[in-house]
């Protein structure tokens, strides 16, 4: 993996479990919304998994934010 691969990862990971603090949720909710595990959110959260588009596009949906937020 590259070094820029591995920046957007740990962006990703940072700005998601912003975003949902943000938002008052919890990781529970978050995977109720979207219908995943609560570890496959954790592992985002923790820069060990990366989701795929159309899954990004569903947590920005719940967290009622742009997908780009996430990344930028």
């Amino acid at each position: 993996m590259t070094n820029g691969a591995k920046n957007y990862e740990e962006k990703l990971a940072q700005n998601l479990k912003f975003f949902r603090k943000k938002a008052k949720m919890s990781q529970i909710d978050l995977c109720v919304q979207i219908n995943v595990t609560e570890e496959y959110i954790s592992k985002i959260e923790r820069g060990i998994r990366t989701p795929s588009l159309k899954r990004l596009f569903k947590i920005a949906k719940a967290l009622n934010i742009e997908p780009y937020e996430l990344l930028k």
